[in-house]
């Protein structure tokens, strides 16, 4: 059973037909991911000195000039980029008229525009849609409305909270019981605990240590802080 219809064969009278047996789909990896180190650098040394000559490509489609390709781009120097932008502010480039083959829809103002706006312009705006909106013409509907959303087989019953209205019953308080007799256990006085030996921690004399270290830097650096505060006020106070 061939894959292409009559027309198609008619078409391609040279090729012959592949069959669904012959048709086989490959997908193992390519043959460059288990290629050693050392004979992908000779092949890559290879294309760099003597690089492969093709045949010219057949195009088939309108050739169209973009301009400098992105990785030209990327390798120019950036003084070259800075004279470019230069250039593009003082005299841009006129383009021809583009072509365009859809039908072009009004969309209004884009949004970049309206963003570019001052506030006051689009504060006017706002009270012109509140005073006197826009009227939109009727929109058209292509679904068919719903006549019954609810089925009729089904009853909505309201909570019996919100059916039943009566007084507020306040119950009367519950009679207080006799609190019985209260006796206050006597409690034996109670003896000073032992001092316990406290051991001496290495880490607490390190952590002493430091701080008063750190005491010490401190008056010293206020000290002479303070000096050249006093030497300061006194070059300035001091007739010369």
């Amino acid at each position: 059973m061939a894959y292409r219809s009559n027309a198609a064969e008619a078409w391609y009278p040279d090729e012959p037909s592949i069959l669904a047996e012959e048709r086989q789909l490959d997908l193992l990896p390519p043959e460059s991911l288990t290629r050693p180190l050392w004979k992908s650098l000779l092949i890559n040394v290879r294309d760099r000195v003597a690089p492969e000559t093709l045949p010219p490509l057949h195009l088939t489609s309108r050739p169209l000039d973009v301009g400098m390709s992105l990785g030209d781009r990327l390798q120019t120097p950036w003084f070259r980029t800075v004279f470019t932008n230069i250039g593009d502010v003082i005299s841009p480039e006129s383009l021809p008229p583009l072509e365009l083959e859809s039908v072009p829809v009004d969309v209004g103002e884009l949004i970049t525009d309206q963003l570019s706006h001052l506030w006051f312009s689009s504060l006017l705006r706002n009270l012109a849609d509140r005073l006197v909106p826009e009227k939109l013409p009727p929109l058209a509907l292509t679904a068919k409305p719903v006549a019954d959303v609810l089925p009729e087989t089904w009853m909505l019953l309201p909570a019996w909270s919100e059916v039943v209205s009566t007084p507020k019953v306040f119950y009367p308080d519950k009679p207080k019981t006799a609190s019985a007799s209260l006796t206050l256990p006597v409690t034996a006085p109670s003896l000073p605990p032992l001092p316990v030996a406290r051991v001496a921690d290495p880490a607490e004399g390190v952590l002493r240590r430091d701080l008063r270290r750190s005491r010490i830097r401190r008056y010293v650096w206020i000290g002479m802080a303070a000096a050249q505060a006093v030497y300061l006020v006194a070059i300035a106070v001091w007739p010369r």
